[in-house]
């Protein structure tokens, strides 16, 4: 059994690890996007997409790199008490209250998922029947959401790299909770390196 684990934790950090450090070059863009921005609006016409282009972009860039976070412990921590515990007690307690974070991440994907199916076109409450549909040729998409600025952009391609974010997230939560049960029966977990 804690083999099984110990398996699903090198897959999931090592897919974790790859999207994540990739995803830490997301910032060049958003910063080009930014400076073409600032140029635009100081020697040429404002150009209409700049803003919202920063704003996807912070999305992917937070979403995709949130499982890494999590997976380097980066993430943030009310370190009150929690800083002068043993290994041990540490997974215990993380053990205990990784399952607020996975019920969280749960919610925040099946809300996700209904929000992109709207996105999509889909106005009913069961999102996971609409993308099955999708999957064997039921459903159809219908009209795609659009942005109501004035670059009027597609919504879909934002949540779905919303929800895929999610979706790790929550994978690198179940990791998170298998290494400390890991931790607890006396397995050693190596560190993850950056």
């Amino acid at each position: 059994m804690i083999g099984a684990m110990l398996r699903y934790v090198r897959v999931v950090d090592a897919i974790n690890r790859r999207i994540g450090r990739i995803t830490m070059y997301g910032l060049f863009a958003m910063m080009a996007v930014l400076l073409w921005s600032s140029i635009s609006k100081t020697f040429f016409v404002p150009s209409l997409w700049t803003l919202e282009m920063a704003q996807f972009g912070m999305v992917a860039y937070f979403m995709l790199g949130g499982p890494y976070a999590i997976q380097m412990g980066s993430n943030v921590r009310m370190d009150l008490f929690y800083g002068g515990w043993s290994t041990r007690r540490k997974a215990a307690v993380d053990a205990i209250t990784v399952f607020f974070l996975i019920y969280y991440l749960y919610m925040l994907f099946y809300g996700g998922l209904g929000s992109m199916a709207y996105s999509l076109g889909y106005w009913g409450d069961e999102p996971y029947s609409f993308f099955a549909g999708l999957v064997t040729g039921s459903e159809e998409v219908g009209r795609l959401e659009r942005s109501s600025t004035a670059w009027r952009p597609y919504i879909w391609p934002a949540k779905l790299i919303m929800v895929s974010g999610i979706f790790l997230m929550l994978l690198q939560a179940v990791a998170e909770f298998f290494k400390d049960v890991a931790r607890l029966s006396g397995h050693e977990i190596p560190e993850v390196r950056a």
